[in-house]
């Protein structure tokens, strides 16, 4: 291992040769049952064949040419997206907190742009994710990435998950731009906000002409069961940041909005050099057209409730290890009792199941989208033997 990388990383002990579908091939011969899937990214599995061929006929005919020019491809996944959302208009960017830094920035536009520029305030809530940006580490607030990068921007407020009277308060301020939220937190633990919750929220922000940004870089392109996960509960945000599947592995990411929220991002008020570049756009149209397949959603959908069915029965046997099972579709938590960190090493080492960490003491099981009744199978039993391991080792 090369000692001039930075030391940001602690990376498990795997080094990844190649992949296909749900499998991953370590350089030593390990093959992998992935439940990472690159935490949620690689929607479609590994080196799914219509995202390579895309991929090599665009990068034999342009790679980049800058927002300068027109570029094709963003015209029709925009299209996609719109005729697919509550969208008007998509802005594209190359990552998840990009777009939210986008979002975030539409967000304050508009209220300048409607003629009070006071209107600066983003509430953010606890056990949030929104990527590494500036703005997207202090509107998540989280210390262990805010500690050491100076103090705190203006503007970003903290809310606690399921305080309806701080959140009307804070709704409620004359300065207040705009919530923002995930659907359904990913690092923070799998917590889904309560669809009644959601559609309250959308009630109040309406009543005091506040946005509400969605956080959908995790949750949304089919990882609930839907397309978008705000959809469970029959409303929509005014902007949302979508990434990783998007891409299906691929870097790109977007932030959507309506044609209102997104008035004051006229002409020079926000740009990208790689945004929506070519190549980024052939694979994210061929990953939409197989992600939002009325098949691919139905799968999420069946197998989702057969993991989570079976997750629910290692909980009742082993009661000693798992405290809980939570989430949404897809993006499933099971909370813990052993460290999740050393669960997750057990997983992988002993039963070659690659699962990801998250909030909560939870590990997350975060399988492609078109995973298979036999593969999810697999990943139980795997789950199960490593539950086993956990209770020896514990007792031990």
């Amino acid at each position: 291992m090369s000692g001039h990388l930075m030391g940001v990383y602690n990376r498990a002990p795997v080094e990844v040769e190649r992949g296909e579908g749900a499998r991953l091939y370590a350089a030593d011969g390990t093959v992998y049952l992935d439940c990472v899937m690159g935490i949620s990214t690689n929607a479609l599995g590994h080196a799914h064949p219509k995202l390579v061929q895309a991929l090599k006929d665009q990068a034999e005919k342009l790679w980049h040419v800058s927002n300068i020019f027109k570029i094709p491809g963003q015209d029709a996944l925009a299209d996609r997206l719109s005729t697919n959302s509550f969208a008007d208009v998509v802005f594209f960017t190359n990552s998840g907190t990009e777009a939210v830094e986008c979002a975030l920035k539409t967000a304050r536009k508009y209220h300048s742009a409607n003629g009070q520029p006071e209107r600066i305030d983003i509430y953010g809530f606890d056990g949030s994710f929104h990527g590494r940006t500036y703005g997207a580490i202090n509107a998540a607030a989280n210390p262990s990435y805010t500690d050491g990068f100076g103090p705190p921007m203006e503007g970003f407020h903290q809310l606690k998950w399921g305080d309806h009277d701080a959140i009307k308060a804070a709704i409620a301020q004359p300065t207040t731009a705009a919530i923002i939220v995930e659907p359904v937190q990913g690092e923070g633990g799998c917590r889904a906000m309560p669809e009644q919750c959601l559609r309250g929220l959308r009630e109040l922000c309406d009543e005091y002409g506040v946005l509400i940004i969605f956080d959908e870089v995790q949750c949304g392109m089919g990882r609930t069961g839907k397309l978008w996960a705000h959809e469970w509960a029959g409303m929509a945000p005014d902007i949302m940041a979508i990434a990783k599947a998007l891409g299906g592995g691929f870097p790109v990411g977007a932030c959507l909005a309506t044609a209102e929220a997104a008035k004051g991002m006229t002409v020079g008020a926000h740009g990208s050099t790689f945004g929506g570049n070519p190549l980024a756009m052939a694979v994210g149209n061929a990953a939409f057209e197989e992600i939002s397949k009325p098949e691919t959603l139905a799968n999420v959908n069946e197998i989702a409730g057969y993991l989570k069915q079976q997750l629910h029965g290692l909980k009742e046997r082993f009661p000693d290890v798992i405290a809980d099972v939570r989430g949404k579709g897809l993006l499933i938590g099971v909370k813990l009792i052993p460290n999740n960190r050393e669960f997750m090493g057990w997983a992988r080492d002993e039963n070659h199941l690659l699962v990801a960490g998250g909030g909560d003491n939870c590990v997350r099981m975060l399988p492609p989208l078109n995973f298979t009744r036999d593969d999810a199978a697999e990943a139980i039993a795997r789950f199960e033997k490593t539950c086993e391991f956990a209770r020896g080792n514990m007792a031990a």
